[in-house]
């Protein structure tokens, strides 16, 4: 267990806290703040508590380099209407400069400030120990609170730990917590939902699975290559070329450990990848040679309903389908549906699972919606987060 912000005092001390705000942007306005507020609980802890609180994150890839389409202002501002107090904005084209120093040194207990993006500096993705030193060198206690980068061992992420204190805040602790607790200790059955597209990308994650879950259910793109591994033609979908063997070798693994691995029954195809194409629904061994798979069929929605139904623990990365075309979103939706109306607990592993439950107004109806898609997905593979490694143990 690692100590989290309750554990230690923060009065009158200057904290500085890793955020992730990497929110998106269209013409300067954010257009999803939901970052944003999974970092308030810690920030408002904070400042209640009486220390003074320093903000850091990154935004966007501006390749070490102040490029102003990339700045924090506009986060600051969404800060300051969210909690109701001026969040004073320390811009630098270098992120901490004298002035920036100057401003952190007159920091009120009780008043907070951003500093600019970490990443105009190119040392932060180096974790460069100067930079780190000079970020450090700004408060008395480092808080990481940014589980979308704890996979990242950069200056602002890990580095800091080296010359202050580290603890969490609340939303890695909520992260550790649920997705630790979904893998290791689970109730069950125990269900994973794996989709997207690519074997290759998620081999890892199903490998740590096979040994902790009863059913893994496979979806989306990734289902025709293992489709390929049995032997049937695949039409024109989308093939996974480098990971037929692995897809044939995580099969047996799943007969050797007793797993039940569910691959899509029936799928629907269409002659192109647009929404309004020529659909047609059939079976897995009889997908035309000029059709594509683009979402699971009627039969395999029946049947993954069925058991994640009777589930206790459910964890799921990937969609089932395109479901950013609302023709394909069907899988999805009610894989999405079938886990919001059970009673187990539900994990949603980050990225495009992520943004379809929210698509579909379901996110509510979750246990925990994770904030960090590659950083789940690596948590969830059972390796250690530099982030988190950090951290000091209780």
């Amino acid at each position: 267990m690692k100590k989290t912000i309750k554990d230690i005092s923060v009065k009158d001390k200057k904290v500085i806290v890793r955020c992730d705000f990497n929110v998106p942007l269209k013409d300067g306005k954010i257009t999803d703040d939901t970052r944003i507020k999974a970092a308030l609980p810690t920030i408002e802890y904070l400042k209640e508590q009486g220390a003074a609180v320093i903000l850091m994150s990154h935004l966007g890839r501006p390749d070490g380099q102040a490029k102003s389409e990339y700045t924090l202002e506009p986060v600051s501002k969404r800060l300051s209407e969210l909690l109701g107090t001026d969040v004073i904005f320390a811009k630098s084209d270098v992120v901490v400069d004298n002035n920036v120093k100057g401003q952190a040194e007159k920091l009120g207990f009780g008043q907070i400030m951003l500093l600019e993006n970490v990443r105009f500096r190119k040392e932060e993705t180096k974790n460069g120990t100067d930079f780190a030193k000079e970020l450090a060198s700004l408060a008395d206690i480092f808080v990481n609170d940014a589980f979308g980068t704890a996979h990242r061992a950069h200056a602002s992420t890990a580095g800091v730990a080296d010359y202050l204190p580290a603890v969490s805040g609340f939303l890695i602790e909520k992260e550790v917590e649920f997705l630790g607790n979904a893998v290791e200790n689970p109730a069950r059955p125990f269900v994973a939902i794996m989709g997207g597209a690519k074997v290759g990308d998620k081999i890892s994650v199903i490998r740590n699975l096979l040994n902790k879950v009863d059913t893994l259910i496979i979806g989306g793109g990734m289902a025709y290559t293992f489709y390929k591994s049995m032997g049937l033609d695949i039409g024109t979908s989308i093939l996974d070329k480098d990971s037929v063997g692995l897809a044939s070798d995580l099969l047996k693994e799943a007969d050797e450990k007793n797993v039940k691995m569910l691959i899509p029954v029936d799928v629907v195809c269409g002659k192109e990848f647009k929404n309004d194409t020529e659909t047609v629904v059939c079976k897995r061994d009889e997908i035309p040679s000029d059709m594509m798979g683009l979402d699971i069929g009627p039969e395999t929605i029946s049947l993954y309903k069925e058991e994640i139904s009777k589930a206790k623990t459910i964890v799921w990365n990937g969609p089932m389908g395109v479901f950013e075309m609302e023709n394909f979103a069907k899988g999805t939706f009610e894989i999405a549906s079938a886990m919001a109306d059970s009673e187990a607990i539900t994990v949603i592993g980050g990225g495009d699972s992520a943004a379809a439950v929210t698509q579909f107004g379901l996110e509510s109806k979750m246990t925990h919606i994770s904030t960090g898609g590659g950083a789940s997905l690596e948590f969830l593979e059972g390796k250690t987060l530099p982030g988190v490694a950090v951290l000091e143990d209780k």
